[in-house]
């Protein structure tokens, strides 16, 4: 009984941590320059890229391919330029916790 409480304990500890997580990457590459999660800055909000894509199957794989090749015309005549220096594992991470921000 005691382990299952741990392993219960461990998990809830690593979903609660995975958002900060992910908001450092987008402060790490500098995304938050441009897009706030709730309002449209320079960019669009995380809420209303999410919202762009929620029932799409591909989605994750094009988010992540304008975050890493950018984008032009998408969301406006404003370009996104690329990032095509993060990581993979930090691409795929930034880019579900993007996506998980659909209202």
């Amino acid at each position: 009984m005691f382990i299952q409480y741990l392993g219960a304990l461990a998990l809830a500890l690593s979903i609660a941590s995975a958002a900060p997580a992910s908001e450092n990457l987008a402060r790490k590459y500098n995304c938050l320059a441009c897009h706030q999660a709730e309002r449209r800055s320079v960019g669009p909000s995380y809420q209303d890229i999410a919202a762009q894509y929620q029932d799409q199957a591909d989605a994750a794989a094009r988010v992540a391919e304008r975050i890493k090749r950018g984008s032009v015309g998408v969301w406006g005549r404003i370009p996104m330029p690329p990032n095509p220096r993060i990581p993979d594992a930090d691409l795929e991470a930034l880019t579900a916790w993007i996506l998980e921000m659909a209202e």
